[in-house]
């Protein structure tokens, strides 16, 4: 009933077609590994932030370094932000640093969080060339910072 030529004919069509979805699964996976490098850029040239709610913005000359939850690193930026602030000093301006924080969490713990926030902006202005000087960390009055605990949780760096 069978021949051997059928069988020799179902094992070369069994393999075309597994040649035929390999090269379909191939165009389909450089496809989408191009359409992710291409992506990547045009998410990194949007706002300055980071997965964790790390961000930084420049508003009115005043840098405002925004953190995620319990963390003290700067977001991606934080030098190119701080350019201008960094001219002023070196023109002899003084830079005020302050730090705020949300209120979820401790007040103590939050409070150092926000000094140690606080001191990470000053370090990244002296590995800039500030003088140590003209970099004033100012706590201010009121250290809770209203409105979104994402916009509460920041550092403001004003040259006066």
């Amino acid at each position: 009933m069978f021949s051997q030529d059928d069988d020799n004919q179902g094992l070369v069509l069994g393999v075309v077609f597994g040649l035929i979805a390999l090269v379909i699964a191939l165009v389909i996976g450089v496809s989408i590994y191009q359409t992710n490098l291409t992506a990547t850029p045009a998410a990194a040239t949007a706002p300055m932030a980071a997965e964790d709610g790390a961000s930084v913005k420049v508003v009115d000359g005043v840098v405002k370094f925004y953190f995620g939850s319990g963390k003290a690193e700067l977001a991606a930026g934080a030098n190119e932000a701080l350019g201008e602030v960094v001219k002023a000093a070196a023109a002899g301006k003084t830079l005020v640093v302050s730090g705020f924080h949300d209120a979820s969490g401790d007040p103590a713990m939050n409070a150092e969080l926000a000094k140690q926030r606080a001191l990470s902006v000053r370090d990244t202005l002296k590995a800039l060339g500030v003088a140590e000087d003209k970099v004033e960390l100012k706590k201010p009055e009121q250290t809770m910072a209203e409105g979104p605990a994402s916009e509460a949780r920041r550092v403001e760096v004003v040259a006066k």
